[in-house]
């Protein structure tokens, strides 16, 4: 908002007024009774309710005093006391939960409106209003329709009639027959199904509408009707724990601990007038579960209820989920245009893309989210156009998603010591056959970075803990000659039923993986193939240890029991065909970068029995640095630490790729 403009006068002016009208109502139900001053209050007694324009509208009988005195068979209507028209807002009707018969007392400032050619004087600014309970009829009144959600007529106003457009049809100056529910409060055990608040109440397919109408609070009366165009995890910044009934209800419950994994399912959907929403459902179990919700929900039209606003958020505030939302837009098919005619020729794709996004949570109790999931896909779904590696990095602009499918090869967690271990980046270096098959001028290998706000599935860990997998990277983030996987982006080893290939080659790889030799255009945090001559070897930093090899731990002891044996703390077990490792600095001379130094961290493991690894062990403390130098080193596949300029020296190791 402009500083000092009106709408940020405006704005200071409503959060004052919802402060009064909230410290009023806490101090009225702290003091639990009514306030004594009654100088200009106005009592009514409220005869019909109707609602019009998200306004509720109560025809009410104006007294001159409060009837606490008189009982309900006395109240008897005086024809000659006035008649008014008092408007309620949403949340002060909700406050009140009146009904008919029910006396009201108005507090000011409230204010009365005289119309021309209008009998009936309207109350305005009815804020500080309150209930009057009467008798103890009225309380077991109360206590028998306290439990009952009474329905309330709607009075449907078109734009057309409002503005008196002569090119109207008639049927817009009818009030729908559905939408004229009885006043009279009925329990929820007795209503027909067509009054039933979901039954009763058409399902809509504007999400701006229904915001706009039911306001902050939320809607359980109402439906939505949207298309699911994606379905992701969130780390979940609020505990919830979920129980799944069935295939098309869920529930939420809080969570008393934070186990992990805590996690949020999440849908990325959108209503037939291209509007988004981010709708954050409930706590998965396993993050195993969502490759089977992204197959099942992805692409079909389901219907929402209960549903709160838990934020309104702005393209400026939301990077990360804007650039998801452009990667959709515009629609692949024509949307409606709020205000105008639904012809074919209206209904243009020419629009510009969404500047806000309203985050929807799910309220307290059952969830209400219906799944068509034998419906055919949604002519609006959009599924994930897939690129090949080499397409992907020819894209110009940054913050933009791509999806693409390719082969791990190597994964290194990046070693930053500040960072918690479960907050640190993670590094993917992939493959495809667009970038094997090159010849030069693009990298054959492509490092993605996975930051921790990317929830990984543990089945995806897991695959890749056992060696190299085929991968499809859903909703990437490509920018600054970078891939990263951030929040919404999906990590699957299937590839979705449902994808645009856009005439990419997709092919496997057939035959071994090549990497790019080091040479000048090598850049740090990458893999390369290294070869050279060995002119030199660090002795000080060379060393040798064994390890278990079953679970690869280090820190072996002597076996208790027998002092020529090792044993394994991790695994309480004797050692008897330990690893060695050896790990050895040696300075390479390479033809491709010959003004630099390159410093290569050598590893080797040797699997031999104990007897076998102490006499190597013997032998390396005589081994002599003199056999080593000058000897030719064939293609070594190598993580790049650092490359630099002042002193012109390149750090490397050697690497295992998967």
């Amino acid at each position: 908002l402009c500083r000092g403009g009106l709408a940020e006068r405006l704005c200071r002016l409503q959060n004052r007024e919802r402060s009064a009208i909230s410290f009023w109502r806490h101090q009225c139900l702290s003091d639990d009774k009514i306030p004594s001053d009654k100088s200009g209050v106005l009592i009514v007694r409220i005869l019909e309710i109707f609602e019009e324009c998200t306004i509720q509208v109560a025809i009410c009988q104006q007294l001159l005093q409060s009837p606490a005195t008189l009982s309900p068979e006395d109240a008897v209507i005086n024809a000659e006391e006035p008649v008014l028209k008092v408007l309620f807002t949403r949340e002060t009707a909700a406050h009140l939960k009146s009904r008919p018969q029910d006396v009201i007392h108005i507090y000011p400032p409230w204010q009365k409106l005289l119309l021309q050619n209008a009998d009936v004087p309207v109350i305005m600014n009815t804020y500080f209003s309150q209930k009057v309970l009467r008798s103890e009829h009225s309380e077991a009144r109360e206590k028998t329709y306290g439990l009952t959600k009474m329905l309330i007529r709607k009075n449907i106003i078109s734009l057309a009639q409002t503005f008196r457009l002569d090119d109207v049809d008639d049927k817009l100056h009818q009030e729908p027959s559905d939408n004229q529910v009885p006043c009279a409060p009925q329990a929820h055990n007795n209503v027909d199904s067509k009054q039933h608040p979901l039954a009763a109440s058409a399902v809509n397919d504007s999400l701006l509408e229904m915001v706009e109408s039911q306001g902050a609070v939320g809607w359980r009366e109402v439906q939505v009707q949207v298309v699911i165009q994606r379905v992701y995890c969130l780390p979940a910044r609020e505990g919830y724990r979920s129980h799944t009934q069935g295939n098309k209800r869920l529930c939420a419950a809080p969570v008393t601990n934070s186990d992990p994994p805590n996690v949020r399912l999440c849908l990325l959907v959108q209503d037939a007038y291209g509007m988004f929403s981010e709708v954050q459902l409930q706590s998965l179990s396993s993050t195993d579960d969502i490759e089977q919700y992204c197959r099942r929900w992805e692409g079909k039209s389901c219907c929402l209820a209960g549903m709160k606003i838990l934020q309104r958020t702005t393209r400026g505030r939301a990077l990360g989920l804007f650039s998801l939302i452009d990667s959709l837009w515009p629609p692949v098919v024509p949307v409606k245009v709020p205000g105008q005619s639904q012809d074919s020729e209206m209904m243009t794709t020419n629009l510009p893309p969404p500047s806000f996004c309203y985050i929807l949570t799910v309220q307290s109790g059952e969830i209400h989210m219906k799944v068509d999931e034998e419906e055919q896909i949604s002519n609006l779904y959009q599924p994930p156009a897939v690129h090949g590696l080499k397409e992907i990095l020819r894209i110009d602009g940054c913050n933009g998603r791509c999806s693409f499918w390719a082969q791990v090869l190597y994964q290194r967690l990046q070693t930053k010591h500040s960072v918690p271990i479960d907050q640190r980046e993670m590094l993917l270096f992939v493959t495809d056959s667009t970038l094997q098959n090159v010849a030069h001028g693009i990298p054959k290998v492509v490092a993605v970075s996975v930051t921790a706000s990317c929830v990984l599935s543990m089945e995806i860990m897991e695959a890749l803990s056992a060696g190299s997998q085929l991968v499809f990277f859903k909703d990437a983030l490509w920018g600054n000659g970078r891939i990263i996987c951030v929040e919404r982006t999906v990590l699957l080893l299937q590839k979705p039923l449902l994808c645009s290939a856009a005439g990419a080659d997709l092919s496997e790889l057939t035959g071994p993986v090549r990497l790019d030799e080091l040479d000048s255009t090598t850049q740090a945090s990458s893999i390369c193939a290294l070869r050279g001559t060995v002119v030199g070897v660090n002795e000080s930093t060379a060393f040798s240890w064994p390890t278990c090899n079953r679970c690869g731990n280090g820190k072996l002891e002597l076996c208790p029991q027998d002092r020529e044996l090792l044993y394994c703390n991790q695994c309480s077990e004797v050692v008897t065909t330990p690893v060695l490792k050896m790990q050895l600095e040696v300075f390479l001379s390479c033809p491709s970068r010959s003004q630099s130094t390159v410093k290569v961290k050598v590893w080797h493991e040797i699997r031999a029995a104990l007897f076998v690894l102490l006499t190597m062990l013997l032998f390396l403390q005589t081994y002599e640095v003199q056999s080593v130098l000058g000897k030719e080193v064939g293609l070594l596949n190598c993580y790049v630490h650092s490359i630099a300029s002042h002193p012109n020296c390149v750090v490397l190791e050697e690497i295992v790729l998967l």
